[in-house]
């Protein structure tokens, strides 16, 4: 298994820390969405449901097209013939929770690019003719890189989210893959995947709270964690110090550890 990279694991302990230093200024996102597979005619996956959880109070805002339908008052059997209009209306929502907001600092994982992705929201609105608040990237974090920073790139296996989740013996009800998620707006099954988006902001905050405790369990040993470091200070040993006394600190150090 590949140990972190000390520096980067370094520079991402900070990250956390700075976050939960400022954490009423923090939110956690995620949303869901069509399934972006199989999509002959090249058209984006419609935006279903969005969720922001503040790190602090853990209060939370959510956005899905089924609440802008029932606020409109249209009846459930005509929401998939008014998609546009609701989600229109949903994205602005939470395009306005952005603007209301800025300067906040936001959580997510994995939303990096159009095909996933804040980029992918923004530009979904501009479809339905709406202008998009832009976050700046010094805002978004993204977990699940931070993750591979601090623990290594085998911390937990593919799918991350759902088997980190698992050993650390957290069950959370209602949580749908993406798959899942997107079968379920297919479904018309509005309120469970709602429910899915909602449950997902919760995992998430669980996990960098963890994280930041640094009582989150992963595949990753001690002396992979704490390696990197040892093997920092044994490089500037070597160089600074001399062969011979290099050579005793290393030893001294194995011997500490127990690998003598």
């Amino acid at each position: 298994m590949t140990p972190p990279n000390p520096r980067r694991q370094r520079d991402s302990w900070k990250v956390i820390d700075q976050l939960f230093s400022q954490s009423n200024n923090c939110w956690i996102v995620h949303y869901s969405c069509e399934s972006f597979y199989e999509r002959s005619d090249g058209s984006s996956p419609r935006i279903t449901s969005i969720a922001v959880r503040n790190l602090a109070t853990a209060q939370t805002q959510s956005f899905s097209i089924h609440q802008a339908a029932e606020r409109q008052r249209v009846p459930f059997d005509e929401i998939p013939r008014r998609y546009d209009e609701l989600e229109h209306l949903m994205l602005k929502e939470y395009f306005d929770h952005l603007k209301h907001h800025q300067g906040m600092n936001y959580l997510h994982w994995n939303m990096r690019d159009i095909n996933y992705g804040f980029a992918a929201i923004e530009h979904r609105f501009r479809v339905l003719k709406g202008e998009p608040f832009i976050l700046g990237d010094n805002h978004k974090f993204d977990v699940a890189r931070l993750l591979v920073d601090i623990y290594g790139p085998s911390y937990a296996p593919h799918p991350r989210l759902a088997k980190l989740l698992a050993l650390n013996g957290i069950k959370p009800l209602s949580f749908k893959n993406g798959a899942e998620e997107a079968a379920a707006f297919q479904n018309h099954e509005y309120v469970e995947l709602h429910q899915s988006t909602l449950r997902k902001v919760d995992v998430i905050s669980d996990i960098i709270y963890r994280v930041h405790d640094r009582t989150l369990i992963t595949k990753t040993t001690w002396w992979q964690m704490h390696g990197g470091h040892v093997r920092t200070t044994v490089d500037w040993i070597f160089e600074h110090k001399g062969i011979a006394f290099g050579i005793a600190m290393l030893s001294l150090i194995l011997t500490i550890y127990g690998l003598r």
